[in-house]
C-alpha cells in the first residue's frame, strides 16, 4: 500500500527526539519507503521495526516486506474503528 500519505484514526504518539535529524539519520531506502508510505511514520517506528526485521531476516527486501505488512495490519486496524482495548 504506498501512495499519499492518509489520515488515521489512531492515536497518534509525538516524540520530542522525533523530526528532521531522526530522519537524516535513516539509510536512503528507508527514506523512500517513508516518503511513500500510506500512513505518517515517525523515522523512529521505522527504524524499529527495519532494525527487528533485519535482525531475524538478514534480508532488506525482507525487511521492506514487514514495513509494508505493519502498514496493511494499521490501515486494517484503522478500518476497523481504532485500536484494540489494552
Amino acid at each position: 500500500m504506498r501512495g499519499r500519505n492518509l489520515v488515521t484514526r489512531l492515536p497518534r504518539r509525538r516524540r520530542a527526539d522525533g523530526g528532521m535529524e531522526a530522519f537524516d539519520r535513516l539509510p536512503p531506502v528507508l527514506r523512500g519507503w517513508i516518503a511513500g508510505a500510506a500512513l505518517p511514520w515517525s523515522a523512529q517506528s521505522v527504524a524499529r521495526i527495519w532494525t527487528r526485521a533485519l535482525r531475524e531476516t538478514r534480508s532488506e527486501a525482507a525487511a521492506l516486506a514487514r514495513l509494508e505488512a505493519v502498514q496493511a495490519a494499521t490501515l486494517r486496524r484503522d478500518r476497523a474503528g481504532g485500536a484494540p482495548p489494552p
